[in-house]
């Protein structure tokens, strides 16, 4: 697995997370929205270029760790980030209902 650096962008309300790999230019987001004191993940989106490096992992364990030390909860939208939800019965405290 390649080294991610993932940086965090947006506002309180809309935000993304870019994941960044050595060399590279191109980038991996995931999107999301807030709605009261839930996240809506909406788009996971890694370019051909870098796939296949667990780059859409490491986006969402990134908003993972920000949901535990913020308090919020996670609405998986993206498809990607439910299938995540399904692998990972330890993050079902927070996934919002």
């Amino acid at each position: 697995m390649a080294e991610v650096t993932i940086t965090r962008h947006g506002s309180d309300r809309v935000g993304e997370y870019h994941a960044h790999l050595p060399g590279e230019t191109e980038i991996g987001r995931l999107t999301w929205v807030q709605h009261g004191t839930v996240r809506a993940a909406e788009h996971t989106l890694v370019p051909r270029e870098i796939g296949g490096q667990g780059v859409a992992g490491k986006l969402v364990e990134a908003l993972v760790a920000d949901a535990r030390a913020q308090g919020f909860t996670i609405d998986p939208v993206c498809s990607y980030v439910a299938a995540q939800f399904k692998r990972h019965p330890e993050w079902a405290d927070l996934r919002a209902s």
